[in-house]
């Protein structure tokens, strides 16, 4: 185990996300558990040592909880939710009858959801044509014409410098848009109760 939080923050390391760097120490201390535990006993298999003493840890946790206080806060924490039922049943029976009752759900924001659908959907659709006008610059390309820009064909260039125009308005759309999103406040959805 030991050696695989070590890995993992050297790969961390390596991609340039910086972990906290108890994850660090947490690694060497399990390294050095793990050669104690060699060094103690080389034949200790701590997974079969789990699984042969699994249920009875969990026999011993239950007969801790179990004990005479838990026991009788629980019971007194039923008592009071079996006495408060009766008075919380006929405010909701009450609010049902008169046609009070109000059930309000914080969900997202359609119009938002399906406005960043959109954009995003503009600008795939944008990227392909940008991308089918390239490929079409280069099949232009090979065919000879007395007609050129650059000493390269004339209507090859055209479908070209459209494309890096149109991939250059792309990208200023994108950083602009993105900016405008940063700089707007987030939108915190109110809290609220059903009635």
């Amino acid at each position: 185990m030991g050696r695989i939080v070590m890995e993992i923050s050297r790969l961390a390391r390596e991609c340039g996300v910086n972990l906290p760097p108890e994850l660090t120490l947490l690694g060497k201390t399990l390294l050095n558990l793990d050669e104690i535990g060699r060094t103690l006993d080389p034949t200790f298999d701590p997974n079969a040592s789990i699984r042969r003493n699994s249920a009875e840890l969990l026999t011993e946790r239950m007969r801790q909880s179990a004990s005479p206080g838990n026991l009788l806060a629980s019971l007194l924490e039923a008592r009071e939710f079996v006495g408060k039922l009766p008075e919380r049943v006929n405010r909701v029976l009450d609010l049902v009858s008169s046609n009070s009752l109000r059930v309000r759900v914080d969900a997202i924001d359609e119009r938002e959801l399906i406005s960043g659908l959109q954009k995003i959907a503009n600008r795939i659709a944008l990227g392909l044509f940008l991308a089918a006008l390239i490929v079409s610059a280069a099949l232009l390309a090979q065919v000879p014409t007395s007609f050129r820009i650059f000493g390269y064909p004339g209507l090859a260039m055209i479908f070209f410098l459209t494309a890096a125009a149109g991939g250059g308005a792309l990208a200023g759309s994108i950083v602009l848009s993105d900016r405008k999103q940063s700089e707007k406040p987030p939108t915190v959805p109110s809290r609220s109760r059903a009635a």
